[in-house]
Formats: C-alpha cells, structure tokens, sequence
C-alpha cells in the first residue's frame, strides 16, 4: 500500500501573509495524522519564507507519525536538521528566486558536498533522501552515497501539456523506479501531483510513497483538511 506524506509549507505561506500565528501548521499536521497521512513534510528553506525553526521544533514535539524534513545543503540548516533530529531528511536543491523547487538535487555535480551532509546527519540517526530528477544517472550517484531511499521529483510528469507527452513522462518515472529498485533504493516520489494526475503514479510498481502538499492544501480551503487528505488516500490506494 503506497503511504501518504502531506506537505505544510503552504499553512505557513497563508500564515505569512498577514505575519500573524493562524493558521497554525502544528494544528494542520494533528489533522493531517487524524485524517491517515503516514508522515508530515515540511521544507525550511534558507529564506524563511514559510515554515520558520519554531515550527520545525514543535512538529518534532508533537507530530505521532514521521517527520520528514526537507532542506538544502546550507551548513546552517544542517546543524538545525542535527538538532531537531526529524525521522527524515530529504535534501533538495533551493534557490531564492524560485516560486517552489525546480527540479532535483543533481547528485553528480554535488557529490562531496552532499556526502559530507550525510556523515553529519548519519551521525544524529537521521535517515536521508535525496530528491532527484528519473534520471539513471542521478540514481546511480545517490546509489553510490549510500543512501537507502531517494525521492523522484514528478515534475515533468505533473506540467505535461498533453496526454502524449505525459506518457513519455510517466514511463521516464516508471523506468527510473525500476532502475533504482535494482540499485536496492527505497523510492517515492512528489512534486505537482494533484487529485487528476496522482493515480498514474501510485500504480507504479516500486513506489512506496507520494509527498503531496499544495494540491491538499488547495483543496483543504474548500472542503476542509481532512477531507482533502482522506480523499488522497482513497486515490493512492
């Protein structure tokens, strides 16, 4: 069964709006676990642009099911990710003018650097993900860091512009899931998957979880958050 992780960055970007304290994304994860997510996704970006440490420490304190961290490879998010200690770190590229993450972390070029990051979170028993592209190459790059899971970004999948093209897509992912089940990799995947494209992908024979956050999160204004999630679910599975 593909487990579910719900992204709540976007509570934090609808917080920050009016720099106030609602919504609350701590009060979003208790529903979000209630509504049968298997994990909590939140990014902290270098920026603080939504999800600040104070939210980062209270997830940690209050969450009941897995806490994955998403971050860059600054040094200084690091020594956060150190301190809080999340059940998971996923490391993905960042770069300040970007609206949300544009692609995945190329492994190759930042093989050392991403290298050095995992012997200093693998000594805080944090379990790392690297975010990549479906390419072969990125899969044997993080195949060869050790690491034990990857996430497969679905972008190119999600923005495809016609039915052709999101073929060509889906089997580039449904190859890459293959390929990286042989190298011994856990695999999930994310980003632009919402309630009309996400079936294609849970079908995926390897893929063990989606990270889903702004299609939720959209849906939530409408039809309330754990609905939003419980309708998720059904459409994973």
């Amino acid at each position: 069964m593909v487990r579910l992780g719900v992204n709540i960055d976007h509570v934090a970007t609808l917080r920050e709006v009016r720099h106030g304290i609602n919504p609350e994304p701590c009060f979003a994860a208790f529903l979000c676990e209630a509504a049968g997510a298997d994990s909590i996704v939140a990014h902290l970006r270098e920026d603080r642009r939504h999800i600040k440490e104070n939210d980062v420490d209270l997830l940690r304190q209050t969450i009941k099911t897995r806490l994955n961290l998403e971050m860059s490879l600054a040094e200084d998010i690091i020594e956060i990710a150190c301190e809080v200690k999340p059940d998971q770190a996923t490391l993905v590229p960042e770069r300040r003018q970007e609206l949300t993450t544009e692609g995945g972390l190329n492994v190759v070029f930042n093989f050392k650097k991403i290298e050095r990051a995992l012997v200093k979170l693998k000594k805080q028993n944090i379990a790392v993900s690297l975010f990549i592209d479906p390419e072969k190459s990125q899969i044997d790059a993080a195949a060869m860091l050790g690491v034990k899971m990857i996430e497969l970004h679905t972008g190119r999948y999600a923005d495809s512009q016609n039915s052709r093209q999101q073929g060509r897509n889906l089997k580039q992912l449904e190859a890459a899931t293959a390929h990286a089940v042989k190298k011994g990799l856990h695999v999930f995947a994310g980003h632009g998957l919402d309630y009309n494209n996400v079936d294609k992908v849970a079908r995926i024979k390897g893929v063990e979880e989606l990270n889903i956050g702004y299609a939720i999160i959209c849906r939530a204004v409408l039809a309330g958050l754990e609905r939003a999630v419980k309708e998720m679910k059904l459409l994973i599975q």
